[in-house]
């Protein structure tokens, strides 16, 4: 029976003449175990395709920093981005060093500061001018973004207590160059060699201070001019006390200190590894004010709450 071939009467067999006459390009298997193989080796990349981009967020040594950058921080990580904190950095020229270093991609400054203690510049003008100048300084100097600011103009102040008003006649800056020389300011350790600290003071006018004391943490400026150490007291507009303590802020007659918007410095390249995190920031700082902050503030330094749970807390609330 040579040639008979069981096939030829079984349909669906493959007949043994036909087996023979076929050269098959790979064993038998040998597909399904190159698709396994491809798939092992396309999955690192996939995983790697999917994870979110790291950002770190940095801010410097001050209550109202360290909340800002917290609300940021949180604010990102909600919108998916993994989030690394390197907060509490210290004075401005540290936070700045460490945005162009790469350390970090972002913190929150102050428009009146970048113009005048890092760009070194004249920081007369509007707010819209100061913020266009140093968004322009920034750009053209470090290649880095000012976005837009948020409602806090944290400006300068020096205050006396109602007692201290009274019996030397204080209402304006201009009050008080006349009684600076019996009078002790305590100040920030930056205060001291800033444009607008005490330099301008003099400049504009004329203000000596019979004595100077520095005092890093704002609380213990506050304290001093409670127990007498001081007379007078560099204070910030968002500072909490300023809502409750009663007391007398001097106003700013001749126009020294320029606008100190709140907004947030970034690295182009952090943006272009998370797209949503100009309109994210956008989203907070459309929340905030000076009213706010002085509340957020108060949370910090008077009820001693963590700066991390005062901006859960504040993201958590529904918006107005």
């Amino acid at each position: 029976m040579a040639g008979f071939c069981l096939a030829r009467r079984r349909p669906g067999l493959v007949c043994c003449a036909d087996m023979r006459s076929r050269t098959l390009p790979f064993p038998v298997g040998a597909t399904r175990r190159r698709r396994l193989l491809a798939a092992a080796l396309l999955l690192p990349g996939l995983a790697r395709a999917q994870e979110p981009p790291v950002l770190r967020v940095g801010s410097k040594n001050f209550t109202e920093q360290l909340v800002v950058g917290e609300l940021y921080a949180q604010a990102l990580e909600a919108a998916g981005a993994r989030v690394e904190r390197q907060l509490n950095l210290g004075g401005t020229l540290i936070a700045q060093q460490a945005l162009l270093a790469g350390q970090i991609d972002l913190y929150p400054e102050y428009t009146g500061t970048g113009l005048g203690v890092v760009l070194r510049a004249s920081t007369e003008g509007s707010a819209a001018e100061v913020y266009r100048r140093v968004r322009e300084g920034y750009e053209r100097e470090f290649g880095l973004t000012w976005l837009a600011p948020s409602g806090i103009d944290n400006g300068n102040a020096l205050l006396v207590l109602p007692e201290t008003a009274r019996r030397y006649g204080l209402a304006t800056l201009s009050d008080l160059a006349r009684a600076a020389p019996q009078l002790t300011l305590a100040a920030g350790n930056e205060f001291a060699g800033r444009a607008d600290g005490l330099p301008g003071l003099v400049r504009v006018y004329g203000i000596h201070f019979r004595r100077f004391r520095q005092f890093a943490a704002l609380g213990l400026r506050y304290a001093a001019l409670r127990h007498g150490q001081a007379d007078v007291v560099n204070a910030y507009a968002t500072d909490w006390q300023i809502a409750t303590g009663g007391f007398v802020v001097l106003r700013d007659d001749r126009g020294l200190w320029p606008p100190y918007q709140l907004a947030p410095v970034v690295r182009p390249e952090a943006m272009q590894r998370f797209p949503p995190l100009e309109a994210v920031l956008a989203a907070v700082n459309a929340r905030l004010d000076n009213p706010v902050m002085q509340e957020l503030n108060r949370q910090v330094d008077q009820d001693g709450d963590e700066p991390r749970e005062v901006a859960a807390r504040f993201l958590a609330q529904p918006r107005p």
